[in-house]
This record gives C-alpha cells, sequence and structure tokens, in this order.
C-alpha cells in the first residue's frame, strides 16, 4: 500500500470497513465434484466400517472387518 492511500481513509474509520470488504463468489460449478467426491468417500467409508461382512462383503475374510472392528464399536455398528 503506498502513502498516498493511505491518507484517503479517515482516521476514525473502522479496521474492517463494510466498504473495504472483499466479496468472494464461489461458483457452485467448483463445489460440485468436491461434493460428489465427498459423497462417494463417505459412503465408501460407511460401507467398510458397517457392512463389509457377511452376505454382502466384497473382500473375502476378516481381514476388513478387523481393521475397523473399533470404528464398528465406536459408530454403534454390532458386529458380534
Amino acid at each position: 500500500m503506498a502513502t498516498d492511500d493511505i491518507k484517503d481513509v479517515p482516521a476514525d474509520a473502522p479496521a474492517a470497513s463494510a466498504d473495504l470488504a472483499l466479496k468472494v463468489a464461489i461458483p457452485i460449478a467448483k463445489i460440485i465434484p468436491w461434493a460428489v467426491f465427498s459423497v462417494v468417500m463417505m459412503s465408501v467409508a460407511i460401507y467398510f466400517v458397517g457392512a463389509e461382512q457377511g452376505a454382502t462383503s466384497v473382500f473375502s475374510g476378516m481381514g476388513i472387518h478387523e481393521f475397523v472392528h473399533d470404528a464398528r464399536h465406536l459408530l454403534g455398528f454390532p458386529c458380534h
């Protein structure tokens, strides 16, 4: 900021003046891909914690179950 700009601002002006506030518009087109990605990742996480066992199991064995075992109990999913 140049010294010429400083003298244009009154001394009693508040630091966060409404005139000086920047308005930032976030286009919805940039939010949608991140929102979809977040929903997909959360759905995968909920599946592995809540349903990766038994008839709906994608992977055989108990590896995934044992890996997320404590998370199941923390989130209230019954597992045994």
